[in-house]
């Protein structure tokens, strides 16, 4: 059984019960009831009026059919989902997921973990997160718009600045954006522009959105190398994944002074000793949508692609772990801490295993948990939506700026309820108790709702 204090044990028996086969919504309670036992000790008002089973269940959950047209002519359906998990601090807000593997347990996961993501950027935003099994690579531009103008035709109802926020995750990009936002705005026949962010910047788009979540996991695992005296300075990273995270975590990695030696695709990984070549990786992934075996073949000598194995076993210092959920395993973290890391930063959502956790933490390894080191990604989508709502739009090196601060922000608040309950650099305990504060502490003040 999982490490959970006794008194919180039937809440998490419960949930087991009650959504019975969603492992990673299972994995997700697990790791945040894990550091709830010192709270509640302290604080037993936190345990009243089922207040912790009551932010383990979703406010909402929706859950629809999905009908498009393929260029063939052939009828095609999938599934949407929106998981509003909980408002207490603001509009639910999260992104859309466009993967086969969607199902309601990982748009659960997701929501779960984006509701205390979201708490810690002390943003007035709630927690939910949507998306759909369709699978989007491989079809046209074409196909695309048709199915995202479905998808849209039945979630539109449940959205609004103050209701429901979405953005992009995996298989959501600029592009599904402007046909989602484009069917809005043709269904309810006004311009609300706060109603989804990782828009195009030509129609309400916020500057840095799109490198808003690598830069800000880079500025995450900064600060906390610097609590040690060191810093990104010669050091070697490897970063998984290769989308709009995994590239933009590369290109502030070596703005600091570190250089990144490799990345991943569902094609493989490839190593580039020299450090990866960003313009050309850019011009693979965004404008030829192309594998990174690509990569490896137009830089020539030099480069290793393989498809076999793991990308963590590439010696490195730093570990970024940017693609999905659990990709990154207990036997992958002996390697890396064998090899000689100093520092992981989770830019994807729950990348790493509980074994992997442990492993790092045992061996005094800086661990940058997601819904602190990539919540730069939703805190630069609530200052888009401030931009949208006083018709305003800021520099990039001003939206940066505040990205920055709200990092170190971060950082420091979890460091700092890290040492309050007696474990000094624990971001994972720190990260989970101070989300869990500030939401329960709003749903205490909002009565049994």
């Amino acid at each position: 059984m999982p490490r959970i204090d006794e008194k919180l044990l039937p809440i998490f028996e419960d949930v087991l019960r009650r959504n019975a086969g969603e492992s990673e919504f299972h994995q997700a309670v697990e790791e945040v009831l894990e550091s709830l036992g010192c709270v509640i000790s302290k604080h037993p008002e936190y345990a009243d009026n089922a207040l912790i089973e009551r932010i383990c269940e979703p406010e909402r959950q929706i859950i629809f059919r999905v009908p498009w047209v393929d260029d063939k002519g052939q009828v095609r359906i999938n599934r949407g989902f929106r998981v509003q998990f909980n408002s207490a601090l603001g509009p639910y807000k999260g992104g859309l997921r466009f993967h086969p593997s969607v199902n309601v347990g990982i748009i659960k996961f997701l929501g779960f973990e984006q509701t205390f993501k979201n708490a810690l950027t002390g943003m007035p935003i709630g927690g939910g997160k949507g998306g759909s099994d369709f699978n989007p690579r491989g079809r046209s531009d074409g196909e695309i718009m048709r199915f995202c103008q479905s998808f849209m035709t039945e979630l539109y109802r449940h959205l609004g600045e103050y209701t429901d926020v979405p953005a992009g995750d995996i298989g959501v990009g600029g592009r599904e954006i402007g046909f989602l936002f484009g069917q809005y705005k043709r269904l309810t026949n006004r311009y609300e522009a706060g109603v989804l962010t990782g828009k195009g910047l030509n129609y309400g788009g916020s500057r840095a959105r799109t490198e808003a979540t690598g830069y800000g996991a880079v500025y995450f695992v900064d600060q906390m190398m610097r609590t040690r005296g060191t810093s990104f300075e010669g050091k070697r990273a490897v970063v998984s994944g290769s989308g709009n995270v995994a590239i933009y975590t590369i290109e502030k990695i070596h703005e600091f002074g570190g250089k990144a030696i490799a990345c991943s695709d569902s094609s493989g990984y490839i190593v580039d000793e020299n450090g990866i070549d960003l313009e050309l990786l850019k011009e693979v992934k965004f404008n030829r949508r192309g594998r990174v075996r690509d990569y490896a073949a137009l830089r020539g000598n030099g480069v290793h692609h393989s498809e076999k194995g793991s990308i963590w076993a590439v010696p490195c210092e730093v570990a970024m772990p940017s693609a999905t959920q659990n990709e990154l395993d207990g036997t992958d973290a002996q390697t890396l801490i064998k090899n000689g890391l100093i520092a992981v930063g989770e830019g994807a959502n729950m990348p790493s295993t509980p074994d992997a956790i442990r492993q790092f933490q045992e061996a005094n390894i800086l661990f940058g948990p997601a819904k602190a080191a990539n919540a730069g990604g939703v805190a630069t989508s609530a200052l888009e939506m401030q931009q949208n709502a006083s018709r305003d739009s800021w520099t990039f090196e001003e939206t940066e700026r505040r990205l920055a601060t709200i990092m170190r922000r971060i950082h420091d608040s979890c460091a700092e309820t890290a040492d309050k309950y007696g474990a000094p650099g624990n971001y994972v305990l720190g990260a989970n108790i101070t989300g869990f504060v500030r939401v329960a502490d709003a749903m205490r003040s909002l009565g049994v709702v």
